[in-house]
């Protein structure tokens, strides 16, 4: 086994492999520096409580990182082995220790960490940290919380959830000075706040607080998610409504702001957080650096591409939508949706209702789950895997398409003959095999050859009109 002095250039260098390495220190014996498969460095101390006959113990110091560099873990490594020759076992001290860890304290630990990793292997955002707090803090700490880790078991786990969904933790909780959190029930809520639990569960093993996980294969609760997408003549009511505001003296960047959610299928955090370097108006792409799956690029639809140019820069603030505060994005969009919603009797829409129905729009467009799925940046890594082969000129093709329909109904002007409503004809089979005919024969879709003679027919009519008016005087 090679040996050689820790220092801060040897864990530098040290690099995740294919399996765990080992460093061992070459001046505290028993000293080392773990290279998880993940990259993680960790200090550890290792000893014998007897003779060679004795197992060998392994205790844990730390993560690299504040406290813990290579000089304040050899100093603690150190202290370790003094309390071994007093006849010690630090390890089992401390695994006993942590067995006899609250649900609280476990809770503590947990949020404590610098970094939170997902199943991703990315950094949880802190939207959803926050949330995840509030699940924990609301429904796990009133009614697991005094319960020692190692004592809860399989049932504790499935009667928490039941009584979530229940209704057991509801309360009228009062948050600052004039702020109150309305904490309700439901299966949703227990679903959700037990995949939490679980997963702080497993953190508590990988710690050494327990041995086993007992909210592993727990079945949580099936949610109807809710699924709302406007139809046509409820984008049109939306369009005149957020004319109608745009002119009233409602805040321009919250106008903005709902009108991009409905032309991009977009998060309403990714939009808010747009940033003018995040436009590329040459190519028709936003390049978000940071959703909820990542990095991501969105090809735009020309119309919405000219909409995002067409609104009002800040000197000195970079976001595409500046709200009051100096170099701040704008802020207070739920509270003017809930205004706007209820005027035009929408208020069963919530704002991500909008990205719902970008992509209802795409699926009555006739595009495949693959293309709506790579638009909207589908959370589930295997689904995502499953999109990135596509080249953009399928999803650019969607975007233009699903883009321009909606931007007809909701931006002032934006090709004007595209504001159009699709609505059923009843037509005799024959008149309909020979348009059919007659627009492949002209190389049409049968809706631009109908719609050619429709204007043809009207034209026409106009024309007999005047002749008659004419006519008559």
């Amino acid at each position: 086994m090679s040996t050689t002095k820790i220092t801060k250039r040897t864990v530098d260098a040290a690099q995740a492999s294919d399996r765990v390495i080992w460093i061992w220190d070459s001046e505290v014996r028993g000293f080392g520096l773990k290279v998880t498969l993940g990259g993680q460095k960790i200090y550890v101390v290792q000893y014998r409580t007897g003779g060679r006959e004795t197992p060998m113990r392994r205790y844990t110091i730390g993560k690299h990182g504040s406290p813990w560099t290579p000089a304040t873990a050899r100093q603690e490594a150190i202290g370790i082995k003094a309390r071994v020759t007093q006849g010690e076992d630090p390890a089992t001290q401390k695994l006993e220790a942590r067995s006899d860890m609250t649900v609280n304290e476990l809770c503590d630990v947990y949020f404590a960490q610098p970094i939170i990793i997902t199943k991703r292997g990315t950094p949880k955002k802190a939207s959803s940290l926050k949330t995840d707090k509030s699940n924990i803090d609301r429904h796990v700490r009133p009614l697991l919380g005094p319960k020692r880790v190692g004592s809860l078991t399989r049932l504790d786990i499935e009667k928490f959830q039941i009584d979530i969904a229940s209704g057991k933790t509801a309360a009228d909780v009062k948050t600052k000075k004039q702020g109150r959190a309305i904490v309700r029930g439901g299966k949703g809520t227990a679903a959700r706040t037990v995949a939490v639990l679980v997963a702080i569960l497993e953190f508590g093993v990988s710690i050494g607080a327990l041995n086993d996980n007992s909210g592993r294969g727990v079945t949580l609760f099936k949610v109807n998610e809710k699924e709302r997408f406007l139809s046509e003549a409820e984008q049109l009511r939306l369009g005149d409504a957020l004319e109608r505001a745009q002119t009233e003296g409602t805040h321009p960047s919250a106008i903005a702001a709902i009108r991009l959610l409905a032309l991009t299928g977009c998060r309403k955090s990714e939009i808010l957080g747009l940033r003018w370097r995040d436009v590329d108006f040459e190519r028709g792409l936003l390049l978000l650096p940071d959703t909820k799956t990542g990095k991501k690029t969105l090809p735009l639809a020309r119309p919405v591409i000219d909409y995002i140019a067409s609104l009002p820069r800040i000197e000195g603030n970079p976001y595409v939508l500046p709200g009051d505060v100096e170099e701040a994005h704008f802020v207070g969009l739920q509270k003017i949706w809930t205004r706007i919603r209820s005027i035009i009797g929408l208020q069963d829409v919530r704002l991500h209702d909008l990205r719902h129905s970008f992509a209802s729009v795409g699926t009555d467009e006739g595009d495949s789950l693959q293309v709506i799925g790579r638009l909207l940046g589908h959370s589930k890594i295997t689904t995502t895997q499953r999109y990135a082969h596509l080249s953009l000129d399928p999803v650019r093709d969607a975007a233009e398409r699903i883009g321009g329909r909606i931007a007809a109904k909701l931006i002032p002007g934006a090709e004007a003959e595209n504001r159009v409503m699709r609505i059923p004809l009843m037509v005799p089979v024959s008149l309909l095999s020979k348009a059919m005919k007659l627009a492949d024969y002209h190389g049409q879709t049968l809706d631009a050859f109908i719609t050619d003679a429709l204007n043809a027919r009207v034209a026409n009519l106009n024309s007999a009109d005047s002749e008659a008016v004419v006519g008559a005087e």
